[in-house]
């Protein structure tokens, strides 16, 4: 998974970035409030794990600010503020479970896949996407266009699902090599741009506005056609 540390005590956030790649995960740290608010809202993230005690913007407000900008990523709360009046904050302003330190890490890593199990359970719930005419049924791996059904590698749906699960959120090159290919990859490919090419001439209607966006120089996001909303349709 690729894990978002919003932590300024390094020796904290050194100690949850080193047990956590051993146990397989990427992360990134940031170091105060706004840097990991930024970076929660243009990265592509599995799990935010916050404080709340930050410099320049209080754990509360990034929580807050995530939800109300409907970034959906799961997010614990890692704090040493264990009061009942602060654990009740953190909950319902979007935090999925609220740890206060000390903690264990073993008790960490039970419950980031607690909480990962209920994300899963959610978005199996809602197994398709559609935006416009594309329709993505994600629990058969198949796509849709206008009805119709259209062939995908493996490839093409690991990127299009990532498009389609976050419109109108800018990915850069570098994030999706990292998402759909590993951490391996040569960052200088192509190989991006290559299959963001065949993809349009799957999903693309003729003559019509290309469903995925070029931003120059920055990278690719998902085109919303108009009156279809920030957030794509899910059905069950």
């Amino acid at each position: 998974m690729r894990i978002l540390i919003v932590e300024d005590e390094s020796r904290i956030a050194d100690f949850l970035d080193r047990g956590l790649r051993a146990e397989g995960h990427f992360c990134v740290i940031a170091g105060d409030g706004e840097e990991g608010l930024s970076l929660a809202q243009e990265g592509d993230f599995d799990l935010i794990l916050l404080d709340l005690v930050l410099p320049k913007m209080h754990g509360h407000e990034v929580c807050q600010q995530l939800r109300m900008k409907k970034v959906s990523t799961p997010l614990m709360i890692l704090t040493a503020m264990d009061s009942v009046d602060d654990i009740v904050a953190g909950l319902r302003l979007g935090a999925d479970d609220y740890m206060t330190k000390p903690f264990s890490f073993e008790e960490l890593l039970a419950r980031v896949e607690s909480v990962m199990r209920r994300s899963s359970t959610r978005q199996e719930e809602n197994p398709s996407l559609q935006v416009g005419s594309v329709t993505f049924d994600r629990e058969a791996l198949r796509v849709f266009v206008d009805g119709e059904e259209v062939h995908m590698t493996a490839k093409e749906l690991a990127i299009l699902e990532l498009l389609m699960s976050n419109p109108g959120k800018l990915f850069s090159r570098e994030r999706i090599l990292s998402n759909v290919w590993g951490l391996n990859m040569d960052p200088l490919t192509n190989v991006v741009d290559v299959y963001i090419g065949k993809l349009r001439k799957k999903v693309d209607t003729e003559g019509g506005e290309s469903m995925i966006e070029t931003v120059r120089g920055l990278g690719y996001r998902l085109h919303m056609p108009p009156g279809s909303g920030e957030q794509p349709q899910r059905s069950g």
